[in-house]
């Protein structure tokens, strides 16, 4: 069921994450072993996906390419490398992670599917294969960097089903981490202010944005950015929607603000040009008809945030 009349690409994980499970270890293993389990496979962050068919018999997407839970227990080759991701119905799901140089789908899965870059698939997937792809990926982004105890130095091992560490020479036990970034759109007297980076493709404007800090509401982040990188002045901040990241894990949270002033002005260090659009100016923007100049594909905040005050 949806919390939101707004559900961001990479939201909306169907699976009843079952936490009262992980730790369960006699469980999980009957799971593992119990020919109904599935998984899905990633390989280098990766997943394994297969054509969606149309009624036509035509591919019309991509979807998810599960596997037996029993032959990703087999490729991951112990518990550092599975991640249990929760219950569909009654079908335990797990998440298998491959970290190998050849390609898995020319070797142990021919034939069962191939590996596909998660940013250029997730849009063409069903809503709910893509947030369950997002819950894996950023899993195991964490527990990739996260290797090693921040309190002694010692290696930590997986528990709880993959959604703990616990270092065994101090006993520490470590979460996973998501942060948290305010993306925002600046409103003044009609309009919408966009910014773009050095960095990205020429003629591309998003949404101004900012990792939330310590210490910090998500009001006085969102007013802090947009004061540190446009110079503006933020009178009022209201709540969009939020969206998953897996890049490596961030919350993406979603925002409009009105700001006091149009005198806006670039920081030169995350951006390098500001411009207000109208909203006859940000709907050709997302439709990609302003000669030159594109938002981010559909699947970002960023572009549902200017398509929902454009459209509005």
């Amino acid at each position: 069921m949806s919390l939101s009349i707004i559900t961001n690409t990479f939201a909306g994980n169907p699976l009843n994450r079952a936490s009262e499970r992980r730790g369960d270890e006699a469980w999980l293993a009957e799971k593992l072993a119990d020919p109904e389990s599935l998984a899905v496979a990633l390989w280098n962050g990766k997943p394994l996906v297969e054509d969606l068919l149309g009624d036509d018999g035509k591919p019309k997407g991509v979807q998810i390419a599960y596997l037996r839970a029993d032959l990703a227990q087999d490729l991951a080759g112990g518990q550092e490398r599975l991640l249990f991701l929760g219950l569909w119905k009654d079908i335990a799901v797990f998440a298998v992670d491959i970290d190998t140089a050849a390609d898995p789908s020319e070797g142990p899965l021919q034939g069962l599917g191939r590996f596909e870059e998660l940013r250029g698939v997730a849009a063409a997937m069903p809503p709910a294969d893509a947030g369950i792809l997002a819950t894996a990926k950023s899993m195991f982004e964490w527990r990739r960097r996260h290797r090693w105890c921040s309190n002694c130095g010692q290696k930590s091992e997986v528990a709880d089903g993959g959604w703990k560490r616990v270092c065994p020479a101090c006993e520490a036990e470590h979460f996973p981490r998501t942060d948290p970034v305010v993306i925002m759109l600046a409103l003044h007297e009609g309009k919408c202010l966009l910014g773009r980076q050095a960095a990205w493709p020429k003629g591309m404007f998003s949404a101004l944005a900012g990792f939330l800090e310590p210490g910090e509401t998500i009001e006085e982040a969102c007013a802090r950015e947009l004061k540190e990188e446009a110079g503006l002045t933020a009178v009022a901040v209201r709540y969009h929607s939020s969206q998953p990241w897996p890049w490596p894990s961030s919350l993406m949270m979603g925002l409009t603000a009105d700001v006091d002033g149009g005198d806006a002005a670039p920081d030169q260090t995350e951006l390098e040009e500001v411009r207000w659009f109208s909203k006859d100016e940000a709907a050709q923007l997302i439709k990609g008809e302003l000669e030159g100049l594109f938002a981010p594909p559909p699947l970002a905040i960023a572009h549902q945030l200017i398509k929902s005050w454009a459209e509005g």
